[in-house]
């Protein structure tokens, strides 16, 4: 998440927890949306890396979509080791 400082990482996250968590048909609160679109900011630009589309340049919306992909990740991978 270049380029956004750490109140837009937060809000970022908490966005991107919150998408993740309407795909994916969970229900979280906002601490676990932050936490899960903070962990997405990590996995979106490793995964998308692999598969050569990650995109160039970044600020919010870039950080935001990659972050939620990311996230739609993580709880797809955590769904999957919890048997949901």
């Amino acid at each position: 998440m270049q380029g956004v400082g750490i109140l837009g990482a937060i809000i970022v996250g908490i966005l991107a927890g919150w998408i993740a968590e309407k795909v994916m048909n969970r229900s979280h609160g906002l601490i676990t949306n932050l936490i899960v679109g903070l962990i997405g900011a990590f996995i979106g630009p490793f995964v998308l890396g692999i598969l050569g589309l990650m995109p160039v340049g970044g600020g919010f919306w870039v950080s935001l979509v990659v972050s939620s992909i990311g996230a739609i990740v993580f709880l797809f991978l955590l769904g999957l080791v919890r048997g949901r």
